[in-house]
């Protein structure tokens, strides 16, 4: 299990790859390539799906820092150490430390 202050850094982790991700200017070549090919069949849902999954702090905080949580467990050899609801567990308490970072900042 996550001690609180591997719980901090993976939280802060997802914070900055959610702002990353939806935000910052570095990637809006890769946000408007997206748009892009949404434009050439809007009616086509994974599209559409991609689209807002792009423009979402919540949607795509939660997968990054599942990603990033993953990614902790496995490269620290602690994937083995809980069992699988705990992992789970452990991914929404990063995601939601994130989400509230994320709030605090869009609040500021």
């Amino acid at each position: 299990m996550l001690s609180l202050l591997e719980l901090l850094v993976l939280a802060l982790a997802g914070y900055r790859a959610t702002q990353l991700a939806v935000h910052d200017s570095i990637l809006d070549p890769a946000r408007g390539a997206v748009h892009a090919w949404h434009a050439r069949r809007p009616e086509s849902r994974v599209r559409t799906a991609a689209v807002m999954l792009i423009g979402c702090v919540y949607c795509t905080g939660w997968w990054l820092s599942g990603a990033i949580l993953a990614t902790y467990l496995l490269a620290a050899g602690r994937w083995d150490d809980a069992p699988l609801l705990v992992h789970g567990i452990e991914w929404l308490a990063v995601a939601g430390a994130a989400v509230l970072a994320n709030r605090w900042d869009d609040s500021r």
